[in-house]
C-alpha cells in the first residue's frame, strides 16, 4: 500500500482526503513538482525544491516547510514506499477556505502533499538501441506564465492529446513563430553541429534536466547557445531533441510527417544522451 505525505501525516494513499474546498481542487491555485528517484535515492532534489520555492514565490503562496524539512519528508516517503526506482509527487495548494472567492483568503493553511510511485528500472539497452519519437508542431494556446509549474494543465493535456490524435508521440508548442517547449519537456535543436535551446521566458518551464543537459555539453566542450528558435528551423535542423525528468533525454526523428534530418537518432543525440546516462551512472550505479 501506498504511503503519502499529508499536512505533516503519513498515511495510506486511499486516507489522504482533501476537502473539495481545497483552492487547488476549486482554482487549480497551486504548484508541483515531480522527482524521479533511482535506488531509492532522489535525483536532483534540491534543483527540484529550487523551482518549487521559484514558484511558490510567484503565486504569493508560502509552504511553511523548509527546504530541511521538505528534503526528510520527501525522503521519508521514499523510505516507506520501499526505496528502488520511484517518482515522488509533490503538490502545494492555497488550502481549505470557507468561502469560495477567487481572492486569496484571509487565514487559510497550505495544502501539502507528497505521494510516490513505482517505475521500472532505467532501460539498459542505451542510446545505440534508440530509434526516435515523433511529434508534431502546435499553436501554444496557454497562458503567460508557463515558467510557474502550475496544477492548471488543461492546455498541456489538450497539447498531448492533440499529437496523439495525429499519432505522434509529442507536441512542440509554436508561439508568435518562435518555438517554446513540450507540454512536458524542453526542446533542443541541432544544426551544424551545434546545440541550440530557447531561453527561459515566462513562456517557457526551465527543466532540471535540460539544464543538467546544458552544463554536461559544456564541460565536453560541445557548443551550445540558448536563443530564440524559430519554427522554421525545427524544419531544417540536423537532430531535434526533448528533456525531461521522466523522459530523460529523447530524439525526435520525425515531425509534421516529415523525417528530422536522417530520420534517424543523430551522432550528437547519441553522444549527449550517453554523457547523460553516464552521469546518472556516477550518482546512483544505474545505467
Amino acid at each position: 500500500m501506498s504511503i503519502a505525505y499529508l499536512n505533516g501525516q503519513y498515511l495510506p494513499l486511499s486516507d489522504a482526503k482533501v476537502s473539495p474546498m481545497d483552492r487547488g481542487f476549486l482554482f487549480a491555485d497551486g504548484v508541483y513538482e515531480v522527482v524521479p528517484v533511482y535506488q531509492g535515492k532522489p535525483f536532483g532534489l534540491e534543483k527540484h525544491l529550487e523551482r518549487l520555492e521559484r514558484s511558490l514565490s510567484a503565486i504569493k503562496l508560502a509552504s511553511g516547510l523548509s527546504q530541511t524539512a521538505w528534503i526528510e519528508a520527501i525522503t521519508e516517503i521514499i523510505r516507506r514506499n520501499g526505496g528502488g526506482h520511484q517518482l515522488v509527487y509533490l503538490q502545494v495548494t492555497r488550502g481549505v477556505a470557507e468561502v469560495r472567492d477567487h481572492r486569496f483568503p484571509d487565514i487559510v493553511v497550505p495544502t501539502i502533499f507528497i505521494m510516490s510511485s513505482a517505475v521500472d528500472a532505467p532501460k539498459k539497452e542505451g542510446p545505440l538501441s534508440a530509434v526516435g519519437i515523433s511529434a508534431v508542431t502546435i499553436p501554444d494556446i496557454r497562458w503567460g506564465r508557463c515558467d510557474i509549474k502550475s496544477v492548471a494543465l488543461l492546455p498541456n493535456i489538450l497539447g498531448r492529446q492533440q499529437a496523439i490524435e495525429k499519432h505522434a508521440d509529442e507536441a512542440i508548442f509554436i508561439r508568435e513563430d518562435l518555438v517554446t517547449e513540450c507540454p512536458a519537456a524542453n526542446v533542443f535543436i541541432v544544426k551544424q553541429n551545434e546545440v541550440v535551446t530557447p531561453p527561459l521566458n515566462e513562456t517557457i518551464l526551465g527543466g532540471v534536466t535540460r539544464d543538467i543537459v546544458i552544463s554536461l555539453l559544456e564541460k565536453n566542450h560541445i557548443l551550445c547557445r540558448q536563443r530564440p528558435v524559430m519554427k522554421m528551423e525545427l524544419f531544417t535542423a540536423d537532430e531535434i531533441w526533448i528533456s525531461s525528468s521522466s523522459k530523460d533525454l529523447l530524439p525526435v526523428t520525425m515531425l509534421d510527417g516529415n523525417p528530422v534530418g536522417e530520420g534517424v537518432p543523430g551522432a550528437l543525440w547519441r553522444r549527449a544522451a550517453e554523457m547523460y546516462q553516464q552521469y546518472k551512472h556516477n550518482l546512483f550505479g544505474i545505467a
